[in-house]
């Protein structure tokens, strides 16, 4: 069955996808990180590896521009132009190279990396800004091309200089949209076609647009040693998750 010409979704499924795309937004925004990567794994239960990475690009870059036109004022603006610069590299090579590490060695990898700049917040400040950000945008776009949601690596480096709540939730959305421009042309160099998924994609920016207006709302009503403490734990949970998978993939367990 085939709801709005969309193979192999049909109504319900179009509608839980769309439902689905407004929850992550909220919980992205409400929690600083995790909206992309939760909504990932919904797709991922029901869509065709081939076109699951390019849809989610899509969906997750109309919820970037949403939340950054949302909350544009509270972005930390000097950390675009060194981030973007990353970004347009990181999207050039990711779309030629080969990731020859094996999956699990990449997963724990990232894992054992987010744990470390989670809990200890002053190592996402060494060096200087520019540097930093000029390489977490490589970094993200590269590894998002094969990933897809990165949202995981910039939350932490965004959180160690954002001086509130806003300005991390707003920054992080406003950098993953230039993470998934970038990634949308890597996938053109590829040949990847997902026009029969517009109207899909177009409904699910919409939900996730709401989402981004209700999460910044619930911010509101959070302090700032609550957020903080919930931004930790979601990064933490995600990467002991990530860690779980590479053990099992490495055939520990």
């Amino acid at each position: 069955m085939e709801f709005f010409n969309t193979p192999g979704v049909g109504p319900v499924l179009f509608s839980g996808l769309a439902f689905a795309s407004f929850a992550t937004a909220f919980i992205g925004v409400f929690t600083g990180t995790a909206g992309g990567v939760i909504l990932l794994a919904v797709m991922a239960t029901v869509m065709p590896p081939a076109a699951l990475i390019p849809v989610h690009t899509v969906v997750q870059l109309g919820s970037g521009v949403t939340r950054t036109a949302i909350m544009w004022r509270f972005v930390m603006r000097s950390t675009l132009p060194p981030f973007i610069a990353g970004t347009i590299l990181g999207g050039a090579a990711g779309a030629k190279v080969f990731v020859s590490l094996p999956p699990a060695t990449l997963q724990m990898i990232l894992a054992v990396f987010i744990l470390i700049v989670t809990w200890l917040p002053k190592l996402g400040r060494i060096g200087a800004e520019k540097g930093r950000f000029l390489g977490l945008g490589f970094a993200a776009t590269f590894l998002g091309v094969f990933v897809s949601a990165t949202g995981t690596i910039v939350a932490p480096f965004v959180a160690s200089v954002a001086p509130d709540r806003r300005y991390h939730a707003a920054t992080v959305g406003a950098l993953m949209t230039f993470v998934h421009i970038a990634k949308m042309a890597a996938f053109g160099f590829l040949g990847f076609a997902i026009a029969s998924y517009a109207w899909l994609m177009a409904v699910m920016i919409v939900t996730g647009a709401l989402g981004n207006w209700l999460g910044e709302v619930a911010l509101g009503y959070v302090t700032e040693q609550r957020f903080r403490l919930i931004l930790q734990l979601t990064l933490s949970a995600l990467a002991l998750n990530l860690l779980v998978n590479a053990l099992r993939g490495s055939g520990w367990f």
